[in-house]
């Protein structure tokens, strides 16, 4: 197994399915001479062909419609926008068509597509390059958004997305990108979908976070447990639907709380989280469950926008906090 960075991961998922099934298609803007903006298909035009690896157009819109198109006739469209600043313009295909297509033809097309997007701040983007907005293709029915925060998870959840048979929004925490490695066997296997990956067990508080906020979580669970404070460390990875067991049975163990999430906190994945459990696992509780988001505003310019993002530091204050009730 090598050592590889979440991109590389990608690419070799991309790289495993453009193989091993001659359905699987890859277009998007700059993917194929280019091989991207952070060069995530970079060579694969090269290996298999500009039929399989296509260039399009800056139409956003287009590159979705052209994507449920091609799956309702049996293909496998992998589509990237370049920035999920720029992912505004596929909404109407997305909840209109492609979440629509099983239901609206009664089961006879299904719409197996994946639409990938870097997401998130923390590389000093300008305007529009850094957003967090999963909870809007969260709320749109038949369609699956996933998240994922390691090499391996990558890998595994993009093979199992490509090979879904329905539409997968598929966010890629930019941030993390190239910021670590991990070994990775590049033998086709996919990870399930829908579930959550428990990445550090304790006893005393439940974080769940997603994304690049997993770094921040898991330090700061460390820096915790160094003050006696046993914290169970959560990896959402697919955020629609919710992989509500695991947190609930967390949670039963704990009687804690915290969610920790980038995007902003008004109507966040946080607050379905949140209210899930108060509706099914409030008697486990011990204290109010707490959030650490991001802010009700705008991603600021590239010299504010580690303030914008929860921290370290801020996690452990509602750590201590939640203890402390």
């Amino acid at each position: 197994m090598a050592d590889v960075t979440l991109i590389d991961a990608l690419t070799m998922a991309m790289a495993w399915e453009l193989e091993h099934d001659d359905d699987v298609v890859m277009l998007g803007e700059d993917i194929g001479l280019n091989g991207g903006v952070f060069r995530t298909t970079a060579g694969l035009q090269e290996r298999f062909g500009p039929q399989r690896v296509m260039d399009t157009p800056l139409a956003e819109g287009m590159i979705a419609g052209v994507s449920i198109g091609m799956a309702a006739q049996g293909l496998k469209p992998v589509a990237e926008i370049q920035f999920m600043g720029f992912i505004y313009p596929i909404v109407d295909q997305m909840i209109n068509h492609a979440g629509r297509m099983r239901n609206r033809t009664r089961g006879r097309l299904h719409c197996p597509m994946v639409i990938r997007a870097p997401f998130g701040g923390g590389i000093h983007a300008p305007e529009h390059h850094s957003e967090s907005t999963e909870a809007l293709f969260a709320h749109m029915p038949g369609i699956r958004v996933v998240i994922p925060s390691s090499p391996a998870r990558a890998y595994g959840l993009l093979l199992a997305a490509i090979r879904d048979p329905d539409p997968v929004v598929f966010l890629e925490p930019k941030r993390i990108y190239r910021s670590n490695k991990q070994a990775v066997a590049d033998n086709g296997e996919a990870l399930p979908l829908d579930v959550c990956y428990i990445l550090r067990e304790g006893s005393d508080v439940t974080v769940v976070t997603w994304g690049a906020m997993v770094f921040e979580s898991l330090k700061s669970a460390e820096q915790m447990s160094a003050q006696g404070i046993s914290c169970e460390v959560i990896d959402l990875t697919t955020i629609s639907p919710i992989d509500e067991q695991t947190i609930l049975e967390s949670v039963a163990k704990t009687g804690r709380l915290i969610i920790v999430h980038e995007a902003a906190k008004n109507c966040g994945v946080g607050a379905e989280i949140a209210a899930m459990v108060a509706e099914e696992g409030m008697y486990d509780l011990r204290c109010p469950i707490r959030r650490v988001t991001g802010y009700d505003i705008v991603m600021p310019f590239y010299r504010r926008e580690m303030d914008y993002m929860p921290s370290v530091a801020k996690i452990g204050d509602a750590i201590r906090d939640s203890m402390d009730d």
